[in-house]
């Protein structure tokens, strides 16, 4: 190492006596990344970006940070939690990772808050609302509530806090609100927990009727119409929060028996792992806050975040697929080779052309890696397919490609690695369905992730087995091809 540094210091003129083990010169990776973002969120706030994309943009930027608190963040308090002060090569121990990000944390929210109303006030410009209850008539206000009531009320079920009834669990990423009530008159008043129902089918912002593109958080609804929850009582206060809990729940691989059983219990463990933060609206009362943090045994200094405005920025990505092209970039639309257009089959023109360079998403992943696997799960003359999978989508042609191989009667092997990070799920749906279809499967290697993303194709030629590959840098996912940019 020290000889490296020598002959590169020669050449670009570094003092002599430069120390390589000097803290000064090391970035630490978990500032680097919020950084990083920082930069995304540059894309909302750069008004040559059409508008919709900038949406998007902010709500990228808010998926990012909840990632970053269940996987940065959660496995920095396993370290303190551990007793572990030993700094990484940047001078900074574990709690002053966490000290540096939460500073960092915060004036990256704060210029979200602030790009976000200026999305919200040129979105209006637009014809594109998003409102307030106190902003509806009385009428549409009353057709929002029987919306409400259909759709949404149906999956509640308000939890009293007090001495008799411990403090709910609080799953990941929800959003909450934290009603104050009192029974009746003289009685002392008492906090129930309301979780707001959002997922598949169940958006968070609920669409105006009457109104083409006006949009009411379902959240403000709810809290609107607590009367048919809470009927008979009196509403002090309604006040949101939400929680991200640690996804860093690994064990030792090597003490397992069955990886795939150590996963799914990695994942039931998930569920319950500790909370690392805990967002509140600004307006929240200083006493609710600290009620909050200490149930939730947060320190209610440096794990709550205030913040004004709307809780959980991921939430946008509903209102940046609205059918508005002209506040969004131009569909793309990759470009099939016009050397494997003009191929009969993908085997004909590796014979011809020799290894082939493609450059996705400008180059289409369907008309050139799918093609290969599909044209090698049907071809005759293919003894054995063998591929790595890291994730994939959920109307995957490549799962499809390879139980089809299978049925065709092709040794087919796969290894799926199962610690492909929040999509541990899918990949044991996928493994499962595989080995249904008789694939020989394997979960990667342990103490390791398998990120390589490889194809091998053995094909019978005359009187030898020749062999086909493809390497890439991306996924054998349909869907991120024509986001990011990969090679293969």
């Amino acid at each position: 190492m020290s000889s490296t540094i020598e002959s590169i210091s020669s050449v670009v003129g570094v003092p002599a006596g430069f120390d390589e083990n000097d803290a000064q010169w090391y970035l630490n990776r978990e500032l680097t990344w919020l950084r990083f973002n920082r930069r995304v969120l540059a894309e909302a706030q750069d008004e040559r970006t059409p508008l919709l994309e900038r949406v998007k943009f902010l709500a990228i930027v808010g998926g990012n940070l909840d990632e970053f608190f269940m996987k940065r963040v959660g496995g920095l308090k396993q370290q303190v939690g551990a007793g572990l002060s030993t700094p990484t090569v940047d001078g900074r121990s574990p709690q002053e990772q966490i000290d540096d990000c939460h500073v960092l944390v915060k004036e990256i929210e704060a210029d979200m808050h602030a790009v976000a109303r200026e999305l919200l006030a040129l979105l209006r410009e637009q014809e594109i609302e998003f409102l307030r209850i106190d902003e509806i008539d009385e009428e549409t206000r009353g057709a929002l509530r029987a919306l409400y009531r259909d759709r949404y009320y149906p999956l509640i079920t308000p939890q009293a806090i007090d001495p008799a009834h411990p403090f709910p669990f609080i799953s990941n990423l929800s959003l909450n609100l934290l009603v104050k009530v009192r029974p009746g008159a003289g009685q002392e008043p008492s906090l129930v927990r309301v979780k707001v129902p959002i997922g598949p089918a169940m958006p968070r912002f609920l669409r105006v009727p009457g109104r083409r593109d006006a949009f009411v958080p379902v959240d403000d609804v709810i809290a609107e119409n607590l009367d048919l929850l809470l009927p008979g009582m009196e509403i002090e206060s309604c006040e949101r929060f939400r929680v991200t809990r640690n996804a860093i729940t690994e064990k030792d691989e090597e003490e397992a028996d069955d990886l795939l059983v150590l996963i799914q219990s990695e994942l039931r463990e998930r569920k319950f792992a500790p909370i690392v933060r805990l967002e509140v609206e600004g307006s929240m009362l200083a006493t609710s806050r600290r009620m909050l943090a200490r149930a939730l045994g947060l320190d209610r200094h440096a794990d709550v975040f205030a913040q004004d405005g709307v809780l959980g920025y991921r939430d946008f990505f509903e209102l940046s697929w609205l059918d508005r092209p002209e506040l969004q970039h131009p569909v793309h639309e990759p470009v099939e080779p016009a050397e494997f257009a003009a191929a009969d089959t993908v085997f004909d023109l590796i014979h011809e052309r020799g290894s082939l360079l493609v450059h996705h998403p400008y180059e289409s992943f369907k008309a050139t890696v799918e093609r290969f696997l599909i044209e090698a799960s049907h071809d005759p003359k293919v003894r054995a397919i063998k591929t790595t999978l890291y994730r994939t989508s959920e109307d995957s042609r490549i799962i499809d490609a390879l139980i089809a191989a299978a049925r065709n009667d092709k040794q087919v092997a796969v290894v799926v690695e199962l610690k492909a990070r929040f999509d541990e799920s899918k990949n044991i749906r996928w493994a499962n369905r595989l080995e249904e279809a008789g694939i020989h499967v394997t979960y990667g290697v342990v103490g390791f992730k398998t990120h390589c993303k490889v194809i091998y194709v053995l094909r019978q030629e005359g009187d030898h087995v020749a062999r086909y590959a493809h390497i890439g840098t991306g996924n054998y996912h349909a869907g991120t091809a024509r986001l990011y940019s990969d090679f293969g």
